[in-house]
């Protein structure tokens, strides 16, 4: 496994795809049955969600069929060896993440390698994580909360969609920056995390944003923070945690669409730019704007160096905290 070093870098904004050089006879005709989006998590989480809004947009663009296919475990890398191994030919898709993309240096041993089996189709969006605990937790502010766990090292629990993933990796960041000991405890994806911390089982999470407003309006959740440098227009009310006692603390969280490494180059631009132009749809960027998410579409080649500057940051993360995974 190759072992990777992290400097904490701007996420690239540039947009739009590559140029398309002449299609094949296999780009032209693409898709030519239904495509298939597998989301590495389990159903009702940020990525499913995500997956399900691009995925009937491309459908009505391609005139076939996009399903959304949930294969959740091991941080996502079951559904992205599942992706890595399919034919490519297009119609088998990843809906990718920080875990699959950046942070798979986590694990000791993986059944395929995420940056020779899998090609980045593009960064679909960027989104901040809420930092959200049980009602029950004492503390209504992140100073607060900081404070109880520097009393009471490794008593709190936070919950992640799995080790590796961004909500797991904002986590680790947390505790870095704010010199604290909580428990990690993963799950097969965030709606599996979020129904403990509502029951609570757990005391806290890292979740990513679109999923938290209905749940902190119902009083189900307390939001104390996001981990983006600017407030959330989807959680009014709540400060980010760079105003809120962590001047240094920035972890957003980001997805993608990927494909097999086999794909051919003008089918992945060809891909590259359906995606781009379905994220450019108004329509869509109000959703994601009311999800809290912010729209990307980078090109092939803009996702590769992105990917590049993400698994340096997150490796370092990894390294400090020395966490391997069996």
């Amino acid at each position: 496994m190759r072992r990777r070093s992290l400097a904490l870098l701007p996420l690239a904004t540039s947009l739009g795809a590559a140029p398309l050089g002449a299609p094949s006879a296999q780009t032209a005709a693409f898709p030519t049955r239904p495509v298939r989006i597998v989301v590495p998590f389990a159903a009702g989480g940020t990525a499913d969600v995500l997956a399900r809004l691009v995925g009937e947009r491309l459908s009505a663009k391609w005139g076939q069929p996009v399903l959304v296919e949930n294969r959740p475990g091991a941080g996502g890398n079951i559904g992205a060896e599942q992706v890595a191994r399919a034919a490519g030919d297009g119609h088998t898709l990843l809906l990718g993440t920080i875990g699959i993309h950046a942070a798979s240096s986590i694990y000791a041993r993986l059944p395929y390698n995420p940056d020779t089996d899998l090609a980045p189709v593009t960064v679909l969006a960027e989104m901040p994580n809420a930092l959200i605990v049980h009602p029950s937790v004492p503390a209504q502010n992140l100073q607060e909360l900081i404070a109880l766990a520097r009393a009471r090292p490794g008593a709190l629990t936070f919950g992640s969609a799995g080790s590796g993933s961004s909500t797991h990796m904002a986590g680790e960041l947390f505790m870095q920056v704010a010199g604290v000991q909580m428990t990690h405890v993963p799950y097969r994806g965030s709606s599996a995390a979020l129904t403990d911390l509502m029951a609570g089982s757990i005391q806290l999470m890292f979740e990513n944003v679109p999923t938290v407003p209905p749940l902190a309006r119902a009083g189900s959740v307390r939001a104390l923070a996001v981990t983006s440098a600017e407030a959330v227009d989807a959680l009014p009310g709540v400060p980010p945690a760079t105003q809120a006692g962590l001047p240094d603390y920035v972890a957003t969280a980001w997805m993608t669409l990927a494909a097999p490494a086999s794909v051919p180059a003008p089918l992945l631009q060809r891909l590259n730019a359906d995606t781009v132009a379905v994220l450019n749809e108004p329509a869509i960027q109000d959703r994601l704007r009311q999800l809290g998410a912010i729209k990307r579409g980078l090109s092939v080649e803009e996702s590769r160096r992105f990917f590049a500057e993400e698994t340096r940051k997150w490796t370092r993360v990894i390294q400090t905290a020395n966490i391997r995974v069996n």
